[in-house]
């Protein structure tokens, strides 16, 4: 796996599970009341602030998306995969929803309330991040929300096979949530947040919630 291509792997590896991995995940937070119970406060805390589009960036399928709407922002999806967009637009064709990079995010300046990267991040290498939570930077609005959820721990694994059976090549990285906090306050965020879930689990998720400093 070639480190400088792996944007072209993970386009190519979630056109080839989008359908398998839509069928997965469609109903999955109905299963998880604390991933749940997060957006819900990205929601509340967009809502205080006055309201605004939120981006959820790396969308796949649309679920969360939807979830978002569902609890009453303004909320569109945007996603590298083309077939990851396909899906979502079909199942939710009310919904707005782009093919685009967050190492390149095509969102004027200033033009959302919030950011959420749904484990959208595990694929981006560490030389990478800082560039992506750049993007994000730009494009909120001063005081806007950031909320990231990802693989909590360290190391990274090459990921070969994915949903449904089917191919995949991709690098899946784990992280401490001190490491991607103090990465957001270099971007020139405040961490306000911090969720550890399934801690027992051998691989954990995290969750921080952060604001952009005015």
């Amino acid at each position: 796996m070639d480190a400088d291509n792996w944007l072209e792997d993970t386009r190519a590896s979630y056109d080839t599970v989008a359908v398998s991995y839509a069928d997965r995940l469609r109903e999955a937070l109905g299963e998880r009341p604390y991933l749940r119970a997060a957006l819900a406060l990205l929601a509340d805390l967009v809502r205080d602030a006055g309201g605004g589009p939120v981006a959820d960036v790396g969308c796949g399928p649309g679920h969360v998306t939807a979830h978002l709407h569902e609890l009453g922002l303004d909320a569109f999806g945007i996603d590298l995969s083309p077939a990851m967009i396909e899906v979502a637009r079909r199942e939710h064709p009310r919904l707005r929803f782009e093919v685009g990079s967050m190492t390149d995010l095509d969102l004027p300046d200033a033009s959302v309330a919030a950011v959420l990267a749904f484990w959208s991040l595990i694929h981006v290498p560490d030389d990478a991040i800082p560039v992506v939570l750049g993007h994000f930077r730009r494009v909120l609005r001063p005081g806007g929300r950031l909320m990231a959820g990802f693989h909590a721990g360290d190391g990274s694994v090459l990921k070969t096979q994915g949903y449904g059976g089917h191919p995949m090549r991709v690098r899946v990285h784990r992280r401490r949530p001190d490491k991607m906090a103090a990465w957001m306050r270099d971007a020139g965020f405040t961490v306000e947040a911090q969720l550890l879930l399934d801690p027992e689990e051998r691989v954990p998720g995290a969750i921080l919630f952060a604001r952009l400093t005015s």
